[in-house]
């Protein structure tokens, strides 16, 4: 696996997401429908592979917590 790569990706997906959220707001329904797809699409392109799979786990647990706190 290109872990580099990968990384860029988990970066622009970051990004995306924040866009998402300024455009959207984090209590939408776009947004978190966005956020699962997204987040399915990335580790379906990678196979699944478990570290794949552990972060983008993280980043949705990461984004619950925010929205939780806020």
């Amino acid at each position: 696996m290109d872990y580099q790569k990968f990384y860029a990706e988990v970066a622009d997906w970051i990004n995306q997401c924040n866009q998402m959220a300024v455009s959207h707001g984090m209590q939408s329904n776009e947004f978190w429908s966005w956020v699962m797809r997204s987040t399915g699409e990335l580790s379906n392109k990678y196979q699944n592979n478990d570290l794949v799979k552990m972060q983008m786990i993280m980043l949705v647990d990461w984004l619950k917590g925010i929205y939780e706190n806020r």
